[in-house]
């Protein structure tokens, strides 16, 4: 049991869209990401997703409508709904996830970017 400091563990990846492991919590996981762009529109049928924004601002996109999610706030993404993250031009967002252990983070759909396995910093 030890402190985790999330600005080091930040400092220590630079690659976007590539969620690296802190912590895991029962059979959840604490994941840290870098986010810049678009990503792709994905859902997950049997797990939520928490986003909590650490710097920058994000812009959950759903079908109906797009959340802003700023520094400080956290978005919940149920199970089974369509979303798609994204930043403003090149901006970086750094932010906290936390989500099933199991979890690919590209959920449905299956790119050059999903990971089914994250690093542990």
């Amino acid at each position: 049991m030890k402190t985790i400091n999330l600005k080091d563990k930040h400092a220590k990846f630079d690659k976007t869209w590539h969620p690296h492991r802190i912590a895991e919590v029962d059979d959840m996981q604490v994941l840290l990401a870098k986010l810049q762009g678009e990503f792709v529109w994905h859902s997950h049928k049997d797990e939520d997703e928490l986003f909590q924004v650490l710097s920058g601002t994000l812009y959950m996109q759903f079908r109906d409508r797009t959340e802003i999610v700023r520094e400080g706030e956290i978005i919940v993404v149920p199970k089974g709904v369509a979303h798609n993250p994204k930043t403003k031009n090149d901006e970086v967002v750094e932010v906290l996830l936390f989500e099933k252990k199991k979890i690919a983070h590209t959920g449905n759909v299956k790119i050059e970017r999903t990971q089914t396995h994250y690093p542990n910093i």
